[in-house]
C-alpha cells in the first residue's frame, strides 16, 4: 500500500468507528500536535464517541504524498468539537517505516461563506501535474517565503506572484497581486501585520506545495 492508501484507510476507519482497523493502521504511541486532541492511539480512540455524537466527519478535497508524509486539504462538517459547525483544515500525517500512522499536525479555521475574492477556501485544481518539477516548486515556495514574507528581499514579490492572475483562497484577501498589497497595507495600518520567523517543513507533490511556517 502507498502511504496515501494507508492514511486513507486509517481515516476511513476513524469515520466508520472501525476500531479494529484504526488499531491495525495506527501506531500505539501515535503523536498528536492538535492541542485539543490527546496524544497516543488509545486516548485518540477515546475521542471518537464525541465525534460520533456530533456526526463529525471530514470531506477530503486534496491528498498528496511526499516521502513518509501525507498532506491533505479537508472540510470538516458538524465540527463543533473542533470549534465551529464547518471547518477547513490542512492535515499532515507521518507514516512510519512499518506503515503505521505515527504523527499528525493540522491547522484548522472556520469555513467562510462570503470571501473577499468570491472563491471558496477549497476550490481550484486537485490533480497533481508536473511531478518532475516537485523539487523546483518546493524551492520556489521557500524562496518566496524567505524573500517576501521573511523580508530578505520583499521587492522581488513580482518575480513570484503574477500581476495578471493570482487566485486567492484566504477568505479575507482579494484576488491578484493588488489584493495582497491591499491586505498588507490594511494590516500594517492596524499594527497587526504578521511576521514569518521559521520554515519547519516543505512538502510537495508536482504542482502542489505546502509550507509549514512559524510566525507571530
Amino acid at each position: 500500500m502507498s502511504n496515501k492508501q494507508i492514511v486513507g484507510t486509517f481515516l476511513g476507519a476513524v469515520a466508520k468507528q472501525d476500531l479494529e482497523t484504526v488499531r491495525e493502521f495506527g501506531y500505539a504511541d501515535y503523536i498528536q500536535h492538535n492541542p485539543f486532541v490527546p496524544t497516543g492511539l488509545e486516548p485518540f480512540i477515546g475521542l471518537l464517541p464525541i465525534l460520533k455524537e456530533h456526526g463529525t466527519y471530514a470531506e477530503n478535497v486534496r491528498m498528496f504524498e511526499d516521502g513518509n508524509y501525507v498532506f491533505m486539504h479537508n472540510i470538516w462538517h458538524n465540527a463543533k468539537p473542533f470549534g465551529a459547525d464547518e471547518m477547513v483544515a490542512f492535515d499532515i500525517i507521518r507514516v512510519d517505516e512499518n506503515g503505521k500512522v505515527a504523527e499528525h499536525w493540522d491547522a484548522m479555521t472556520a469555513l467562510v461563506k462570503g470571501t473577499a475574492s468570491g472563491r471558496t477556501q477549497t476550490d481550484g485544481p486537485t490533480t497533481v501535474e508536473d511531478l518532475d518539477k516537485t523539487e523546483a516548486n518546493k524551492a520556489l515556495a521557500v524562496a518566496l517565503i524567505e524573500d517576501v514574507l521573511m523580508g530578505k528581499n520583499p521587492s522581488k514579490i513580482t518575480e513570484y506572484i503574477s500581476a495578471e492572475q493570482y487566485d486567492q483562497h484566504n477568505p479575507g484577501i482579494k484576488d491578484g497581486l493588488s489584493g495582497i498589497v491591499e491586505a498588507v497595507q490594511s494590516l500594517t495600518a492596524q499594527n497587526n501585520m504578521f511576521e514569518y520567523n521559521k520554515i519547519h517543513k516543505v512538502l510537495g507533490e508536482g504542482n502542489f506545495v505546502l509550507t509549514v511556517s512559524e510566525g507571530e
